[in-house]
């Protein structure tokens, strides 16, 4: 007689998460994930689970990304593409309010769009929910809260699936945010190799499975829901495996051991010169970091007099971005890439009590010249103590 199986987890196929985005669909939540879409691997609409990228690869180094197709029937065998959560719950560009002139008196009226709310998003990586929790203490976790995201986030549904597929540029491990995940989700998936034992009416022999693992009661009320088999030993231990084996291959290690206090200390340091050579100052580092929240607000009134206020990212590495009465502050590209390595690895614990960096590797795959903030921290590290400092006529301040 089979065994009945556990409220909290089970094994489910390819077409229990087809069964999982129409349940969340009936319940009224906006269903995206993971798509192929323009060469890349980013977040779009989910109408059932063929539309993830099954049997895509991505390829990343420094400055260099690649989408390749193998046809072995992966759904999430891939790392992260150019996209995060960031761009769901706290959107590039957002239209506030909008102001006009009624019988010479102001009126104002919103003009902040929730429309597609709430949104259930399959196919997240740990990393990312990690990012997640750091962007939910800085801007729904204060005193001020931001309306706008505290909306989204309220009611939205995470299924983060684990990573398998790390690339060469990843690396969570040396954060602790990956590849495995063990709170902060709804759902929790893993993809295992395939079960030779499945049904094979529809998908032939061979059809991959997956640990499905509830972490909230929204999680467990749609588990119950899945069609799908009893998790056993051997299936915990396949997932040990596939951890196991994302841990061995990761691409690159970044020593956090009082990182902080090397920075801070090197604020001078000619390494910051010698980078600066290099980066563009362009900020595609800030804008596909999952935890830049940076953003600045923009005022403009049309023809009829009417005032439409727009909120929108902001990066460090405009020279507008450190302005004040009289100029900016950070002139240099040095400067300005201090800044944000020195924020994102140091001044954030003093900030928001951890690292502003997941691992996710986005920073040193999207830099046009390959700058790879692992590799500037590791030059910091190796000469800490042993160099002149070079002088600065800009502020340190970060």
């Amino acid at each position: 007689m089979e065994q009945v199986r556990s409220a909290d987890e089970a094994i489910i196929d390819l077409e229990g998460i087809s069964t999982l985005i129409a349940l969340l669909q009936a319940r009224g939540y906006a269903t995206r994930g993971p798509v192929v879409r323009d060469g890349a691997i980013v977040a779009g609409e989910l109408a059932d689970a063929y539309d993830l990228p099954i049997g895509y690869h991505d390829e990343q180094a420094p400055g260099r990304y690649r989408v390749v197709e193998s046809g072995d029937g992966e759904a999430f065998g891939w790392a992260v593409g150019p996209q995060s959560l960031k761009g769901e719950f706290f959107p590039a560009r957002n239209s506030i309010w909008r102001a006009t002139t009624e019988n010479g008196a102001p009126r104002f009226e919103s003009t902040e769009s929730l429309e597609g709310l709430p949104i259930a998003f399959i196919g997240t990586r740990p990393c990312e929910l990690a990012a997640l929790s750091i962007l939910d203490r800085v801007l729904s976790g204060g005193a001020h809260p931001d309306s706008s995201y505290a909306a989204r986030r309220r009611d939205a549904f995470i299924a983060v699936v684990e990573c398998g597929a790390p690339s060469a540029t990843c690396f969570c491990t040396s954060m602790g945010t990956g590849p495995g995940v063990e709170a902060g989700y709804d759902l929790a998936i893993t993809e295992l190799a395939s079960d030779e034992s499945a049904d094979t009416s529809r998908s032939g022999a061979g059809e991959r499975q997956y640990l499905c693992r509830a972490g909230s009661d929204a999680g467990r009320s749609v588990l119950a829901e899945l069609p799908g088999r009893r998790v056993e030993d051997t299936h915990r231990a396949a997932r040990d495996v596939v951890l196991g084996d994302a841990a061995r291959k990761m691409g690159t290690r970044l020593d956090t051991k009082g990182l902080p206090e090397l920075l801070a200390r090197n604020l001078d340091h000619p390494r910051w010169n010698e980078v600066a050579e290099r980066c563009l100052a362009c900020g595609n580092c800030t804008m596909v970091c999952p935890t830049c929240f940076c953003s600045d607000v923009h005022d403009v009134t049309d023809l009829t007099g009417a005032t439409t206020r727009t909120r929108r990212w902001a990066s460090c590495f405009e020279l507008s971005h450190s302005y004040i009465h009289g100029g900016a502050v950070r002139i240099s590209t040095s400067s300005r890439y201090r800044q944000w390595a020195t924020h994102k690895l140091s001044t954030w614990h003093d900030q928001f009590g951890s690292s502003g960096c997941v691992g996710c590797g986005r920073c040193i795959v999207w830099c046009p010249v390959g700058i790879d903030i692992t590799e500037e921290a590791r030059a910091i590290r190796a000469t800490d103590g042993a160099t002149a400092p070079v002088a600065s006529t800009e502020g340190t301040s970060s």
